[in-house]
């Protein structure tokens, strides 16, 4: 059994084929004060999503149906389920497969074998996140960038432009430490909640596509030539300053 202080109780999703995992997450969320749901495959997550809203869902990447890659795209695409936090729980444990499940919009990623102990901590701090507000939450604006991190939009002047969840996070994570250079490996791990030994052109790749899509106002993020990224930290005039 799982010892540790945890956050009120959640209504949990699991999502495992395998039956002894099922009655060994079963048990251990219930001891740590949880209401787990058990469901075997991709789209008994997705009903049961529908019909009853959990307040995580915890997705394995194989499924007898379909991938969790794909269930999990589903949840982070529909307006209604974006929010729901994801930890995806696979024997995978290469980079890429997580790099591919942050993209989808994943809070966390778990390898296979883990402890009941380790999986209880990351959970505990994901439902704190959840039930705590962000810094700024709600619309924040800064020069022509508007961003609604609840309803999960961004807006350059008055055009709207589409992220992926990935995308949002590094800009708040941005915003939210505007003036402050934030190292490659600090947004690995802030981010993509991933060590800093991977190849940093993962960082690199993404701050280069969110400034392509944010247009003019994808000034407002600084290059630190050798460190990293900053948000710049002057007030903006109504136009974006250019790059350093």
């Amino acid at each position: 059994m799982v010892e540790t202080t945890v956050e009120p109780m959640a209504r949990i999703l699991v999502v495992e084929d395998e039956q002894d995992l099922q009655e060994v997450l079963s048990y251990n969320l219930r001891q740590a004060g949880h209401e787990p749901t058990i469901v075997g495959t991709g789209q008994e997550a997705l009903a049961r999503v529908a019909a009853e809203s959990p307040d995580l869902v915890l997705l394995d990447l194989m499924l007898p149906d379909m991938s969790g890659s794909d269930v999990c795209r589903s949840l982070k695409s529909d307006p209604a389920t974006r929010h729901i936090p994801i930890v995806m729980l696979t024997a995978k444990g290469e980079e890429i497969d997580r790099v591919v499940g942050f993209e989808l919009g994943a809070d966390d990623y778990v390898v296979k074998p883990y402890s009941m102990r380790e999986l209880a901590l990351r959970l505990q701090a994901i439902l704190r996140r959840r039930s705590a507000p962000a810094e700024g939450a709600g619309l924040a604006a800064f020069g022509r960038l508007r961003i609604d991190r609840e309803g999960h939009r961004v807006w350059v002047g008055t055009g709207e432009i589409a992220l992926t969840a990935l995308e949002l996070r590094l800009l708040c994570t941005l915003y939210d430490r505007r003036g402050r250079v934030q190292s490659r490996a600090v947004l690995l791990d802030e981010v993509w909640r991933m060590s800093s030994d991977v190849n940093t052109r993962t960082v690199d790749t993404h701050v280069k596509r969110l400034r392509e899509k944010l247009g003019d106002a994808g000034a407002y993020l600084e290059t630190v030539r050798g460190v990293g990224y900053r948000f710049t930290g002057g007030p903006p005039d109504e136009a974006p300053p250019t790059e350093r």
